[in-house]
């Protein structure tokens, strides 16, 4: 499984961004696939995932602000980012598994990363 982000930039704050991730090698229906993010000096966190049964969660400082899908159809997962903030600017990963997972640890697959800055 091979996944390529695409979709970061810049953006003021309050501005809205969507990220893309393009599975390739595999198809993301049954995949757990989720989104990541880190910034300079601090941990790689979760940001959203779909677990394999379709059902989305959240971390809590994005809820209500991202909106985590995907189309299968596509082979892709998308995040949208509304309002974001000065605290969200980071490096946004894609990473899939087979298994349900909140961990970063637990899952196999990543994509390279794309950044997202917040003027």
């Amino acid at each position: 499984v091979q996944l390529v982000e695409s979709g970061g930039g810049s953006v003021q704050a309050g501005g809205s961004l969507r990220v893309s991730c393009e599975i390739s090698g595999g198809t993301s229906s049954g995949l757990c696939m989720g989104w990541f993010r880190q910034a300079p000096g601090k941990e790689r966190e979760r940001v959203a995932r779909i677990d394999s049964a379709g059902s989305p969660t959240y971390t809590y400082s994005v809820k209500d602000r991202f909106t985590i899908s995907q189309d299968n159809d596509q082979n892709t997962l998308y995040l949208r980012m509304n309002n974001l903030q000065p605290e969200d600017p980071a490096v946004y990963y894609c990473a899939a598994d087979f298994y349900n997972s909140h961990l970063a640890r637990s899952y196999s697959y990543w994509g390279q990363g794309t950044p997202v800055t917040v003027s």
